[in-house]
């Protein structure tokens, strides 16, 4: 959708950014302890994700693991957000809740997506309001986005209702957070 917006459209917005500043990890639970490691055997923190994963390719979520979940850790939530959309809040690309504590990341197209019908029950609406993965779709011109795929460890099950946003979501955190883990992928249009 936004790879039509006009190369000279994703350059005048360049200097318009959400910011890291306003993601989970840095906005609501800034004190939550690190810990977790979340990793990708499809790119290094802080690289490129493959188009794959992006609406230019197969529009899969990509494949994640993580380790260090604490003890107390009754279940695991997966929240990734865009920190360089041209908009006042970091676009929700997926929310997953209620993970098992147990697991140790998602497989290749584990969240439902234009490109797979995933196998994780308890998703969430991602900012176009659609339960499960948005993939990456940053404006030509624009410049590179980070996504952050933060893992958070809780001491209780969120047993949500429905298919809840971001605000809902973070709401029913707070207070519960053990610890917290992020991997950056970066994806940019020419």
């Amino acid at each position: 959708m936004l790879e039509k917006i006009p190369h000279a459209v994703g350059e005048a917005l360049s200097g318009l950014k959400a910011g890291i500043e306003k993601t989970a990890t840095h906005a609501e639970f800034e004190a939550v302890p690190g810990g977790i490691r979340v990793t990708s055997p499809a790119f290094a923190d802080g690289a490129a994700m493959p188009a794959r994963f992006t609406q230019d390719g197969l529009k899969l979520s990509p494949p994640l693991t993580w380790s260090g979940i604490p003890a107390g850790t009754a279940a695991l939530v997966l929240l990734v957000e865009d920190a360089d959309s041209p908009t006042p809040k970091p676009i929700v690309h997926a929310i997953a809740w209620d993970l098992p504590e147990d697991s140790d990341g998602l497989p290749e197209g584990a969240l439902a997506s234009p490109g797979s019908d995933g196998t994780v029950e308890e998703v969430g609406k991602n900012t176009f309001l659609k339960a499960g993965y948005l993939p990456p779709d940053p404006p030509t011109g624009h410049g590179p986005h980070r996504y952050l795929f933060q893992v958070f460890a809780l001491n209780r099950h969120l047993g949500l209702e429905g298919v809840p946003g971001r605000g809902a979501l973070l709401q029913a955190m707070h207070g519960h957070v053990l610890a917290k883990g992020v991997l950056i992928g970066t994806y940019e249009r020419p």
